[in-house]
């Protein structure tokens, strides 16, 4: 990353100077974001992949851009873009990879996510190029490396202390975990309980070594109902209306044990740590059951790509051909055969912004911001 190996010139101290007297002590909310395509900001352009959101109509939505697409894998914002602007961040934190963030910025927060990337290694390996969780990790490390130098050890302890770190994945690692196997790459496959355990395991592991690192307030993401997305429910052949129970109940198998993990690292750690755990499954079963009242006409299809193979969201107004696009994206739960839209990515980030401890525990998003250890 150019961010981390440029030279200190004279400019870049200017910067360091005024970062540690003036822009420290006065940042409003600041984020690190981990995680996968639900909030990837742009890391897989700058990767060889298929995995990738760089081409209209992705990004139809975002006002930041004008419209154009920023990386992100839905018509607008995700749910971490609507939480910081909820709790006064003054920017979007830049994806990681971008080779035009300038030094400043990375004490607004940074996003590591990477589409199609898990918390297992091997997740996403189909799609080529992508960061899987542990690297995001080590992409952090970096990060605060440059930090100290810049404001010394003792003011990147303080900074770090107030930032909060939100962690969304494991949604590919399951949705890998159902697919066909495709001959001559067969594996044998975990059992489904194994399968949660090992994610449950490494996300462990990634959440330690952040703590070590500085971190102190976690935001961590249950998966959401996988059984209800459409590219699952063209995989299984399921009639509109109709989810896939073997998968909803593995993934809430999943969230069960990782809410069980987050308790026990709050009792470990804690009070100087705190790991809030959202439960996203629920809010979105709700969103998708009583869409109705919500506003949404279309809760099972995708606004864009279609509901069967090949499921491509794109448009080549060069070559005058598109994919499907429905006419009122706001009608739509789902953006693609994948993501939310960005009315969808609202509702639940309003659930974890203020919500009861049905929605997150042990407190809610804006108390996790204002959380003094």
């Amino acid at each position: 990353m150019a961010l981390l190996k440029a030279s200190f010139s004279t400019s870049l101290l200017m910067v360091s100077i005024l970062i540690s007297l003036q822009l420290l002590p006065s940042l409003s909310y600041t984020s690190f974001v981990f995680g996968d395509s639900l909030v990837d900001a742009g890391n897989n352009d700058y990767l060889f992949t298929l995995s990738k959101a760089d081409s209209p109509p992705y990004g139809i939505d975002f006002a930041a851009s004008g419209g154009r697409p920023t990386g992100r894998f839905t018509n607008g914002r995700t749910i971490s873009d609507i939480l910081g602007q909820a709790l006064g961040a003054k920017s979007f934190p830049p994806p990681y990879l971008a080779p035009d963030t300038r030094a400043g910025e990375i004490f607004g927060g940074v996003n590591y996510a990477s589409g199609a990337s898990g918390i297992l290694d091997d997740t996403g390996s189909l799609f080529i190029g992508r960061i899987p969780l542990r690297n995001q990790v080590d992409y952090f490390e970096q990060t605060r490396d440059y930090m100290v130098k810049v404001v010394t050890e003792n003011r990147t302890r303080e900074f770090l202390k107030q930032a909060v770190f939100s962690i969304t994945t494991g949604s590919n690692d399951i949705v890998n975990y159902i697919e066909p196997s495709i001959p001559f790459f067969q594996r044998d496959k975990l059992s489904p309980s194994m399968l949660q355990d090992v994610m449950v395991s490494n996300l462990t592991v990634q959440l330690k070594r952040l703590q070590k690192l500085g971190a102190r307030k976690f935001f961590v993401v249950g998966v959401g109902p996988l059984g209800c997305i459409p590219f699952v429910r063209a995989l299984k052949l399921l009639p509109s209306g109709r989810c896939s129970l073997v998968i909803n109940k593995l993934t809430q198998g999943y969230n069960t044990k990782l809410r069980k993990m987050l308790d026990r690292l709050n009792q470990e750690m804690g009070p100087e740590s705190i790991f809030v755990y959202a439960n996203s499954y629920d809010i979105v079963d709700e969103i998708i059951q009583r869409h109705q009242q919500y506003g949404f006409e279309k809760a099972y299809d995708p606004c864009c790509g279609g509901s069967l193979p090949p499921f491509l969201c794109f448009r080549q107004s060069n070559l005058n051909i598109s994919s499907t696009l429905c006419e009122d994206r706001y009608k739509y739960v789902f953006w693609d055969a994948f993501h939310p839209t960005e009315a969808a990515n609202v509702l639940v980030a309003e659930k974890l912004l203020d919500g009861d401890e049905s929605d997150v525990s042990p407190i809610n998003i804006r108390q996790l911001s204002d959380y003094v250890s």
